[in-house]
């Protein structure tokens, strides 16, 4: 089986790597093009990191629609009912399994998201 990396970052991480007909996107935060965070809560915050997602399993060829597992971590609990209407607009019908988790994060942000896709070759 060959590997497919897609994108770059900053970081030492690549933002979506294909095994095969998985494709596994590194946790996906609520910064703009040009870094910077997205002003706003939770509900801003989780619509920026979906969007970021979905150019993540773009670059691997996968959509939304593909993914079948997502790692969440929420930097309060509290928030988790926020996030979780939120998110579920951008699942609306068959949501992929997922794991939510509170955790302090890397940087001042509310939401941290990754993803399993499968998306055949």
């Amino acid at each position: 089986m060959t590997k497919q990396h897609f994108g770059t970052s900053h970081v030492p991480l690549s933002p979506a790597v294909r095994a095969g007909d998985s494709i596994h996107v590194s946790g996906q935060v609520p910064t703009l093009a040009d870094g910077s965070v997205v002003p706003g809560g939770i509900e801003a915050q989780t619509r920026q990191v979906m969007d970021n997602l979905a150019k993540a399993l773009a670059l691997a060829g996968a959509g939304l629609e593909d993914v079948v597992k997502t790692t969440v971590i929420l930097a309060d609990a509290r928030d988790f009912g926020a996030f979780n209407k939120v998110y579920g607009s951008y699942f609306p019908a068959n949501p992929p399994a997922r794991t939510t988790l509170e955790a302090r994060l890397m940087i001042d942000i509310k939401i941290e998201i990754e993803a399993i896709a499968y998306k055949p070759l």
